[in-house]
């Protein structure tokens, strides 16, 4: 019913939230409900950073390992796949392998636009290293 509403900003910049969207919060919580209709609308940028870590509603999505949500992230043309954060230049694919999220890394992989070796600036760390630190063997077999 809000979405319906002339008044309402679908895009709106939580200042409270880090600069996040309500798209971002949606993804971060798997609400992939919310995420779909919030992407059919074309006054919401799905690739938007917030300014606290610089991550993007797919990064928070793979990092939460919502499967269903990353998917719908990756079908969309203008969402970068392998945008690193600007906290320490972490990619979606790099929080989903720490966290040990098989299907997530899975799905990030079949992209062409992904670097699995991509090391992220604060630790020095690759996708593989994050799962090799955390234990998580089923993604470090997978990469």
């Amino acid at each position: 019913m809000l979405l319906e509403r002339e008044n309402i900003n679908p895009d709106y910049i939580d200042p409270e939230l880090f600069d996040q969207t309500p798209l971002a919060v949606a993804a971060e919580n798997g609400h992939e409900g919310v995420v779909k209709m919030l992407l059919e609308r074309k006054d919401v940028n799905p690739d938007h950073a917030d300014t606290f870590y610089g991550q993007t509603p797919l990064s928070l999505a793979a990092e939460s390992g919502h499967e269903g949500v990353v998917k719908m992230l990756l079908e969309r043309e203008d969402v970068n796949p392998d945008h690193a954060d600007t906290d320490s230049s972490r990619t979606p694919l790099a929080f989903a392998a720490a966290k040990g999220h098989q299907g997530v890394v899975e799905m990030l992989l079949e992209s062409a636009d992904v670097n699995p070796d991509q090391p992220d600036t604060f630790y020095g760390r690759t996708p593989l290293l994050w799962a090799a630190v955390n234990g998580n063997e089923g993604v470090v077999k997978i990469l």
